[in-house]
């Protein structure tokens, strides 16, 4: 029984180091100026995205996704899965993002 307690407490103290230290999380940065945009270690030309999409899930999992079409590569999440955005929230962040990048919403 003690071989389980101090493995469960080194365990326990590891997740807890990655939640302090928010292992996993990356920031957003449009530079209209330079024409790039960059995610965490994605470059690409700013005229390559097609659209804003807007990803709805119903039923017993359900939530809203904020993606980011890239022409020739795979869409970019914007919001987190877990994140639990009210439709209203959700949309706003769209147009926000789709007006300053003069690309136009699709919900799906």
């Amino acid at each position: 029984m003690s071989f389980y307690g101090i493995a469960g407490l080194f365990i326990s103290s590891y997740l807890w180091c990655i939640i302090a230290r928010n292992v996993g999380s990356g920031y957003d940065r449009f530079d209209r100026k330079g024409g790039i945009n960059r995610r965490i270690f994605l470059r690409f030309l700013m005229k390559d995205i097609q659209c804003i999409r807007i990803e709805v899930k119903e039923g017993i999992s359900a939530g809203r996704v904020l993606y980011m079409e890239i022409r020739g590569q795979v869409d970019i999440p914007l919001t987190r899965t877990d994140e639990n955005l009210t439709p209203r929230e959700i949309e706003q962040k769209a147009a926000e993002l789709a007006y300053f990048l003069r690309v136009p919403i699709e919900i799906f």
